[in-house]
């Protein structure tokens, strides 16, 4: 069985994020380690930290944190990117901190300056917040991009690019956004296309790279280049995808979690699509897409 889970709160500490983890029937969970809008996070306390570790033990396990969408590693300009780069070190301490062993992160924008010159400021920052806690455990995931503008990660060739860069190879990791890697041009809603799309991930970045998975529908269409996710099945993406991957026995301890809309309080949106991805775990047959346009490559 994967390992499924959905981003959970941590609204009242961190350790009420496994208590509702374990409400929605989680088998992993993804957190923010601090107010993911804001630059200076609350000191984690340390009550909250042993808390949320004893808790941890009987699951949701393993867990991912997600960085803050403010940093940008990619960017050219110097206050920014110092200001990144502290972001960085912050929250792969929290991570640290908190035994959590994924940090996941959107690598950043070049804007304007080059592709190669952002991955060179994106691998700097990397190595940076690694060398600050040199006897951590915490992997530092960049996470695929949709490629919208001068975002960096948008392929398979730049995430190799930013880590190899990176001399603390062993730390450095990529999660696979479905809707991301969708929008931005990467097909695998067949079978066929699926096969191939991991083939070519193993010889550009390594199987054994890959560390983990957020999944998401696609509200817009193959190559869109737009970063909206829908509910698991419901987008141009379609459930093909999410059975192939539920079902390969390479990602079987993967964490897959949701960023789906949970819809309302009672987080109907994210139990609807737990549902349907445990729905789809041991079926053997491919799915036809319901939706036009579905599984269509432009």
């Amino acid at each position: 069985m994967p390992f499924l889970g959905s981003h959970v709160s941590i609204a009242g500490g961190m350790n009420l994020a496994i208590d509702r983890g374990r409400e929605l029937g989680c088998d992993a969970i993804q957190v923010f380690t601090k107010n993911a809008s804001q630059w200076k996070g609350k000191a984690l306390d340390p009550e909250d930290v042993k808390l949320f570790k004893e808790k941890a033990k009987a699951g949701p396990w393993p867990a991912m944190s997600h960085g803050s969408y403010l940093i940008n590693c990619g960017t050219p300009d110097e206050t920014m990117y110092t200001r990144s780069v502290a972001g960085l070190k912050d929250e792969v301490g929290r991570c640290e901190t908190l035994g959590i062993p994924y940090f996941v992160f959107h690598p950043g924008g070049h804007m304007g300056s080059g592709p190669q010159a952002g991955i060179k400021r994106v691998a700097g920052a990397i190595d940076a917040a690694l060398t600050e806690f040199s006897r951590g455990k915490t992997i530092a995931c960049i996470e695929i991009m949709a490629g919208a503008g001068t975002l960096l990660g948008r392929s398979f060739e730049e995430l190799a690019s930013i880590r190899d860069l990176v001399p603390d190879k062993a730390r450095v990791g990529v999660c696979f956004d479905t809707c991301h890697a969708f929008a931005g041009g990467i097909d695998f809603s067949t079978e066929e296309s699926y096969t191939a799309m991991w083939d070519r991930f193993d010889e550009v970045v390594g199987l054994e790279i890959l560390k983990c998975f957020q999944f998401n529908d696609s509200k817009f269409e193959f190559g869109a280049k737009k970063d909206r996710h829908e509910h698991i099945g419901k987008g141009f993406l379609g459930l093909e995808a999410f059975r192939l991957l539920v079902n390969d026995p390479r990602f079987a301890k993967f964490p897959m979690i949701l960023e789906t809309d949970p819809e309302d309080d009672e987080l109907t949106g994210w139990k609807k699509d737990l549902k349907t991805l445990r729905g789809l775990v041991g079926k053997t047959e491919p799915i036809k897409p319901k939706k036009k346009g579905q599984q269509r490559i432009a």
